[in-house]
């Protein structure tokens, strides 16, 4: 079910029975030569809104736009500050607590955005801790290309060449999703296996000039996404349903 098709008589029916809820989060930035410019958020709707069909749960619009500074040296790439991710979570939380909410379960897309949700997570435990209230919300996030099966699935199908980003099981599942994405060609120069540190934005352009880090998107093949979506559905699926166990602790 997604909150963004509901009208409100609906939402408070449902949070009669739950106060769990999925929020896919994203980012706008650059993939390399041949990646579209949404891949991040992309990815990580299709997950989440797997995820709330295989586990009947209510599914947020996707927070499309994470913390990107350093890829604003390429054309197209929108970042928020840190802080102002910090922000835009924390009233999005309160948002949703307000009608009952209490379990927040985020499907990641953009590996820039984890340690930003940590804090913004932190910041609202810690505003209901010097408050000297119990704050009675639990949170999680999903890294849905990290997990166990999705990594075996890839290397299955690149081997070594799968990078850290513009990564080829990125850009097959937005090829499985938006075929025009697939027609989407460049000349790629030489593999390069360099996984380095950067800084800001020039440093990252410096390091790796056609925005790529270690990949080989060329692998990428819609047929490939397909099976990688499905796989990340599942095992997103299960992280969710454990989630829900523990108490969403």
């Amino acid at each position: 079910m997604l909150l963004a098709l509901c009208t409100w008589p609906e939402l408070a029916a449902r949070l009669a029975t739950t106060d769990a809820i999925v929020i896919p989060i994203g980012s706008t930035e650059q993939h390399g030569p041949t990646g579209v410019i949404g891949t991040d958020a992309i990815c990580a709707e299709a997950v989440a809104r797997g995820v709330g069909e295989s586990a009947d749960v209510l599914v947020a619009p996707v927070l499309s736009l994470g913390m990107a500074q350093h890829h604003l040296a390429f054309a197209g790439t929108i970042t928020l500050r840190p802080s102002t991710l910090i922000a835009v979570i924390g009233d999005l939380v309160a948002s949703l607590r307000r009608h009952g909410f209490r379990r927040f379960f985020f499907v990641n897309g953009h590996g820039g955005n984890v340690a930003t949700l940590q804090a913004a997570f932190s910041e609202i435990h810690a505003e209901a801790s010097l408050a000297g209230r119990t704050g009675g919300l639990s949170f999680a996030v999903h890294n849905w290309w990290d997990g166990a099966e999705v990594v075996a699935l890839s290397k299955e199908l690149y081997g070594d060449r799968c990078g850290a980003h513009a990564t080829p099981p990125e850009i097959a599942v937005t090829q499985h999703l938006h075929l025009e994405a697939a027609a989407k060609t460049a000349e790629l120069g030489a593999f390069n296996p360099t996984c380095g540190g950067f800084g800001d934005a020039a440093d990252f352009r410096r390091l790796y000039p056609d925005g790529r880090i270690a990949s080989d998107p060329a692998l990428a093949r819609p047929e490939h996404g397909a099976r990688l979506l499905a796989v990340a559905v599942d095992e997103a699926t299960k992280r969710f349903r454990a989630f829900l166990a523990t108490g969403g602790a």
